[in-house]
C-alpha cells in the first residue's frame, strides 16, 4: 500500500475509540458501502463487503455497538445505518486503505500540468482535481506578501503612467500599473529597474517592502535623485494592497453528480460560501500548518454551509516555503481511498512543475 504523505486530522481527531477487529470490518464495510450507495446501508449489504463472514445477526449486533459508540446512527427505526462524522473521522485516521493513482491517471495529470503554462497550472491542477475526483477541485495559491521575488520590470504606459511586472523564483508574474509622479523615459525607467532588482531578488515581497521603505527613509537628503526616484516607485510596486485572496474553484457542475446537492438550499448555501474565498483560505490556512494530506469534516470547519462536507487539501510548494494548497470539496460521503492520493499527486506534480 503507498502512502504519499501523512493523512492528517483536524481538533478532535485523537477522540477515536479503540476498535474490536470484528467492529472495525464492519465499520469499514459500512463506510464503503455507504460511499457507493449515499443511502442508509443494511446488514445484508454488509455482508458482502467483509473480509470474513458474518451472520445478519452478529452484524446487526455489532452495528448497535458501534452506535453506543457514536460512530454509525440509524436515521429511522426500520432502515439501516450512515456512519457519523465521529465515524467517518474514526474511518479516515484508523481504517483507511489507500490506493495507488492509476498509471494512466498518473500520465494525464503529469501531462495537463507539465503543457500548461507558469500562470496556469494551478487552475489546470484544481479542474484536473474536479474531473478525476467529480468533487469540486481548488487551489489556493500564497498570500502575495509571502511571493519569493526575483526580477522587476519597468515600462512606460504613457505620460505618468508605468506598468510594473514582478517576477516570482516561480516564473509568475504579477502586473501593477501605477501614476509615476514625473514622466521619466524606458531609459531611466530601465536604470530603476536595474537598482531595484540588485534589491529584490531571493526576497518575499514583504521583506522589499520593508527594505525599501528603510533605504528610502535613510536616503531622503541624497542627491542621487534617480535612486530616489526610483526606491520610492519601487515601495508603491510592491506595497500590499487589500486585495482579494487568490482561490482557483474548478467548475461547480461536479457538485451536481453528488446525490446531497440536489437540494437547492444546500446547493445554494454551499456555493455562496465558496463565492466568499476568503473563508475558503483561511479554512485551508489553519488545515495546513504541518506538511501532509489533511482532511477535515463539515463540524471540522466551523461554517454551518459545510457541515455536510469534507475538504481534503494539502500544500504545493517546498517544505519551507510552501507556495499554495489544492484540494478538493465534495460531500462527506466520498471516496477517500482513492481521493487523498490524488490530491497529493497533484500537489507533487505542480511542486515539480514550479520549483524546477
Amino acid at each position: 500500500m503507498s502512502r504519499t504523505g501523512p493523512i492528517q486530522g483536524s481538533a478532535g481527531s485523537g477522540d477515536a475509540p479503540a476498535l474490536t477487529e470484528r467492529q472495525q470490518d464492519v465499520l469499514r464495510a459500512a463506510i464503503r458501502a455507504y460511499v457507493g450507495e449515499a443511502a442508509p446501508i443494511g446488514s445484508k449489504h454488509i455482508s458482502h463487503l467483509l473480509p470474513t463472514q458474518l451472520s445478519s445477526a452478529s452484524i446487526r449486533a455489532t452495528l448497535v455497538e458501534l452506535g453506543a459508540l457514536g460512530l454509525v446512527h440509524q436515521p429511522h427505526a426500520s432502515s439501516g445505518r450512515v456512519p457519523t462524522e465521529h465515524g467517518l473521522r474514526t474511518f479516515i485516521d484508523q481504517l483507511l486503505e489507500r490506493r495507488d493513482v492509476a498509471e494512466y491517471d498518473r500520465r494525464a495529470i503529469a501531462y495537463r500540468v507539465d503543457n500548461a503554462g507558469v500562470d496556469a497550472a494551478v487552475e489546470v491542477a484544481a479542474q484536473l482535481l474536479s474531473e478525476q475526483t467529480r468533487l469540486l477541485g481548488f487551489a489556493v495559491a500564497t498570500r502575495l506578501e509571502r511571493v519569493t521575488l526575483q526580477h522587476v520590470s519597468l515600462v512606460r504606459l504613457g505620460a505618468k503612467r508605468v506598468l510594473a511586472v514582478l517576477v516570482s523564483s516561480t516564473g509568475a508574474a504579477y502586473r501593477r500599473v501605477l501614476d509615476a509622479d514625473t514622466a521619466q523615459d524606458q531609459r531611466e525607467l530601465d536604470r530603476a529597474a536595474s537598482l531595484l532588482n540588485e534589491r529584490v531578488v531571493g526576497r518575499t515581497l514583504g521583506e522589499v517592502r520593508d527594505a525599501l521603505r528603510r533605504e528610502t527613509a535613510a536616503l531622503r537628503h541624497e542627491a542621487d535623485r534617480l535612486l530616489c526616484w526610483a526606491l520610492e516607485l519601487g515601495a508603491r510596486v510592491v506595497a500590499l494592497q487589500d486585495e482579494e485572496v487568490d482561490v482557483v474553484v474548478a467548475t461547480r457542475l461536479a457538485l451536481l453528480d453528488q446525490p446531497e446537492f440536489q437540494d437547492p438550499r444546500r446547493l445554494r448555501e454551499i456555493l455562496e460560501t465558496l463565492e466568499t474565498k476568503e473563508r475558503l483560505a483561511e479554512i485551508v490556512e489553519e488545515m495546513l500548518a504541518e506538511e501532509g494530506v489533511h482532511v477535515a469534516l463539515g463540524g471540522e470547519m466551523g461554517d454551518p454551509a459545510l457541515s455536510h462536507c469534507a475538504l481534503v487539501a494539502t500544500r504545493y510548494g517546498d517544505a519551507l516555503s510552501p507556495l499554495g494548497a489544492v484540494g478538493v470539496i465534495g460531500p462527506s460521503r466520498m471516496n477517500y481511498s482513492r481521493v487523498i492520493p490524488l490530491v497529493a499527486y497533484c500537489s507533487r506534480v505542480l511542486t515539480e512543475k514550479l520549483l524546477t
